[in-house]
């Protein structure tokens, strides 16, 4: 399903998916981009909501390059880039067990 909603020429090809338990819930999402300056400027927009979006909410964002199929996540504000496939699935599991701060929730 996933290949289907990305495939180039779809039109919901743009914006980001939601994905609660093993279900799309939404697609073709606009996500917040990412206030920071100290970036790196060959970041683009898919790579900047997904810092943006780490940053507003305690979702795990996968990302997928459209230019180069490179993976990578955001997770609380930070992007690891350039994982392999089979990195993926260990690189997340911290992120699902890793204590978030309440008091964060509250200064938002």
């Amino acid at each position: 399903m996933l290949e289907t909603i990305f495939f180039p020429n779809n039109a919901i090809h743009d914006g980001g998916v939601i994905i609660k338990g093993d279900q799309i819930a939404y697609a073709a999402c606009i996500f917040p981009l990412t206030r920071r300056q100290d970036l790196n400027k060959t970041l683009g927009t898919r790579h900047r909501a997904a810092i943006g979006l780490s940053e507003e909410t305690d979702a795990i964002i996968v990302v997928v390059s459209e230019e180069t199929g490179a993976i990578s996540y955001a997770f609380q504000g930070e992007l690891v880039r350039g994982i392999t496939s089979e990195e993926l699935r260990p690189s997340l599991v911290p992120c699902w067990f890793s204590p978030i701060n309440p008091a964060a929730w509250l200064t938002g």
